[in-house]
């Protein structure tokens, strides 16, 4: 018998490679599980077997947060940033599904820091965008060397403290940062206030440089409670579908009066002069087909 629910994972991102969709996101406590499609409407996904990346082949023990998958075509890897004990890490793997491994097991830093998210810009050049609990959850970004692993810690650049009366509702905290490029134009969609309460939501920055200075939104939040019954709703990922259309990967809580487990939504998002829309009547819930 065929069985469908929800994908419970929080905090997600999506990779797109060579026909295939993978998801990923916060679920367990011994590593990552990952979910992938070839469903062109995104709608039905499967669960990878094993782990992508296990306790045993990671630093730390608990806290597995925030994955991230990239490839890099120069040597054809594949990356997975990721939080573990509150600490940026980064492991490799020969495909989307893994196993990723530390040849050492060490964090990118050893300051206590979440949500890591990597940008190449136009030029090549490789940031890394990640949260420090410097005054509050504040994003932060610093170029990468060429080894896609190492951080200069001399470009190290604060870029968003939460500041504003939607961002700080229940906790000064700005997360989940990710950034892409339209011309001249960078822009930062981030997610503010305690992702327990049911104002969570989206924001965006500008800059013209990734390392800032970045000017938020006046329209901020874009996305917040986008339609009856789904409350929480953040720290997502942008992703180009296999059309070429831009879309974004978010959670929401498990319901009005339930935070956990949390839920993938997929949605439209478009930006136009200046301005990033997330879709709230293109919103997408995925099952996990069993």
């Amino acid at each position: 018998m065929v069985v469908e629910q929800f994908l419970p994972i929080a905090d997600p991102s999506i990779l797109y490679y060579d026909g295939t969709y993978y998801a990923y996101g916060t679920s367990s406590d011994a590593g990552f599980e990952a979910y992938y499609t070839e469903d062109e409407n995104l709608k039905q996904w499967k669960r990878h077997p094993r782990l992508i990346l296990a306790r045993n082949d990671s630093y730390g023990d608990r806290w597995f947060w925030a994955p991230e998958v990239y490839y890099n075509s120069a040597n054809k890897t594949f990356y997975l940033y990721y939080s573990a004990e509150e600490h940026i890490c980064v492991a490799t793997g020969p495909s989307p599904l893994g196993p990723f491994t530390q040849t050492v097991k060490e964090p990118m830093r050893s300051e206590k820091s979440i949500d890591s998210s990597l940008f190449i810009d136009d030029d090549g050049t490789p940031y890394l965008f990640f949260v420090r609990f410097t005054d509050g959850n504040v994003i932060w970004a610093a170029e990468l060397e060429d080894d896609l692993m190492t951080i200069k810690e001399e470009t190290l650049t604060r870029c968003i403290t939460a500041s504003l009366p939607w961002e700080t509702v229940q906790a000064k905290v700005a997360e989940g940062p990710s950034v892409l490029r339209r011309g001249d134009t960078y822009y930062m969609l981030y997610s503010a206030n305690h992702y327990e309460n049911v104002n969570y939501g989206v924001g965006y920055a500008t800059a013209a440089s990734p390392l800032g200075p970045w000017t938020k939104s006046d329209g901020n939040p874009i996305f917040q409670k986008p339609k009856a019954g789904l409350v929480g709703t953040g720290h997502g990922a942008p992703f180009v579908d296999a059309e070429g259309k831009l879309r974004y990967v978010f959670h929401a809580h498990s319901s009005t009066t339930a935070i956990h487990p949390r839920k993938m939504y997929i949605t439209d998002m478009s930006i136009a002069g200046g301005d990033v829309t997330l879709n709230k009547d293109t919103i997408i819930s995925p099952l996990w087909v069993k």
